[in-house]
């Protein structure tokens, strides 16, 4: 799936966008919601508040029956059984939440250090069918705020069937000895493409950038900066927002971004124990790369070569060694999304293939002395992750049999569940950035459940399978 090609101008505009609509009183809050908003984007939403109070008023005068369907479970064993599996999984998911809030609230990002400490890095920018986007990309992190003399930029197209190669020429062109450009023979996949900037570089941090992001000038050093201040540091995740912040799907995914990233990473991060370094901005120690590397070039799921997941495989390795992995929230990357369903639910299903195949790794690990110091945190994490594979396929089915059985009862209470759960990420995103957008979390939150929950248990049974799903050219 394709994005449009989005500039460093069109970034600044986003940011300046959510600065003034961060300072505007409540009424000039909504205002400004109103007047940015497309007749299908106040549709959606409307559509979404009118969907969960008419199914609070709904869910009011149903409770009688919802108590003849407690009574009912109560008297059948396996209603009740699974009564009692969902209080006790009801009851995990409430204390993690309230034990990754308070790491949460322990996080601070780690200040950048000085130039005379910053390190030599190597930046390496992966390529397939990005077009003039990789030009923006490189363009950005040229303009860095990190010593010119420390930075090794290196771009690789991986056998692009459109004009980025183009375009990685015009921006050696422009940016001369600053940047070195490659060109695979064919297109082999992105992780063959970092192992070859892993090999080509000389710094002692490798930066890994995904071709359809723009970063801000302080990212880099903020990046790095752990490295010095935590010499166990071996990777560090950076902060994704969304670039393409101008249609539904993305504005949905910025929110749900920030707090994937600046809550769940955050608490992870107090642990030492990032899970997953995003391919669109991480760095990693070299010789936490070099440890693993082969391993990881050669990595394979049930036979087939792994050609998806390269940035959770990585992460995986390296806590695997004993290193920590942090985040930090004061680097920012701006990467883009996509726009339509189709292409969203490619780029889940692959995410979810590789959640399934790296908790099946941690699993060989993390229950042993894997490094020092404590681990009960990491194995906690792993637990949360690992519950929600186990327990897919009872919940889904659970589900079905619900719609069937009482559809207006599981309508009900749904959107019930989406409006209080999901009211946290929207004061999350409204303390954090735009109070305006923080609402579409409500609508993503509707997406997902109805749009999108097949994904996990569609990736648990596919895990297997291959490929990227997305980023070839549109066929004519």
């Amino acid at each position: 799936m394709k994005t449009k090609n989005t500039t460093k101008e069109d970034m600044k505009t986003l940011k300046n966008t959510t600065n003034k609509t961060e300072k505007k009183p409540f009424f000039s809050r909504m205002k400004h919601l109103i007047e940015n908003a497309n007749a299908w984007g106040i549709f959606v939403m409307g559509s979404t508040f009118v969907m969960m109070f008419g199914s609070a008023y709904l869910a009011y005068i149903l409770q009688n029956d919802f108590t003849q369907l407690h009574l009912e479970r109560r008297s059948n064993m396996i209603g009740f059984i699974f009564m009692i599996v969902a209080a006790a999984f009801f009851v995990f998911k409430l204390s993690f939440f309230i034990y990754t809030f308070i790491r949460f609230l322990k996080y601070k990002a780690i200040p950048s250090v000085s130039n005379e400490e910053l390190p030599m890095v190597t930046v390496i920018v992966p390529a397939y069918n990005e077009g003039k986007q990789v030009w923006a990309t490189l363009k950005s992190l040229a303009e860095s705020d990190y010593p010119k003399d420390k930075i090794q930029l290196l771009a690789i197209d991986d056998g692009s069937k459109d004009d980025t190669w183009t375009w990685m020429k015009e921006a050696k062109k422009e940016l001369g000895d600053r940047v070195s450009i490659f060109q695979q023979p064919k297109n082999m996949g992105k992780r063959h493409a970092l192992y070859r900037g892993f090999n080509e570089g000389t710094g002692e941090i490798f930066v890994t950038v995904d071709s359809d992001s723009i970063v801000d000038k302080d990212t880099l050093r903020n990046l790095v900066s752990p490295f010095i201040v935590d010499e166990n540091c071996g990777a560090v995740a950076g902060n994704i927002r969304v670039l393409n912040n101008d249609k539904i799907l993305p504005k949905m995914l910025d929110v749900s971004f920030a707090l994937s990233f600046e809550f769940v990473r955050s608490s992870e991060s107090t642990l030492n124990s990032v899970l997953c370094t995003p391919g669109a901005l991480a760095a990693y120690r070299a010789t936490a790369v070099f440890g693993c590397l082969d391993e990881w070039i050669n990595q394979t799921f049930m036979g087939q070569a792994s050609d998806i997941g390269e940035d959770r495989a990585m992460t995986n390795m390296i806590l695997k060694q004993g290193f920590h992995v942090l985040f930090q929230r004061n680097a920012f990357a701006y990467t883009n999304v996509p726009e339509k369903y189709k292409g969203l639910y490619k780029m889940f299903i692959r995410w979810g293939r590789s959640n399934v195949r790296e908790n099946i790794q941690m699993s060989k690990y993390v229950f042993r002395n894997f490094r020092k110091g404590p681990k009960a945190g990491t194995r906690l994490l792993f637990f949360s992750q690992f519950s929600r594979i186990v327990l897919c396929y009872p919940f889904v089915l659970f589900m079905l049999v619900f719609v069937f059985t009482h559809p207006l009862l599981f309508l009900s209470s749904t959107f019930v569940s989406i409006l209080v759960l999901s009211t946290f990420p929207v004061l999350f995103y409204a303390k954090r950035y735009s109070f305006s957008e923080s609402f579409w979390a409500y609508s993503y939150s509707v997406l997902f459940t109805f749009g999108l929950f097949w994904i996990t248990p569609y990736a648990i049974a596919t895990a297997s399978r291959s490929g990227w799903l997305t980023r070839e050219l549109p066929t004519k």
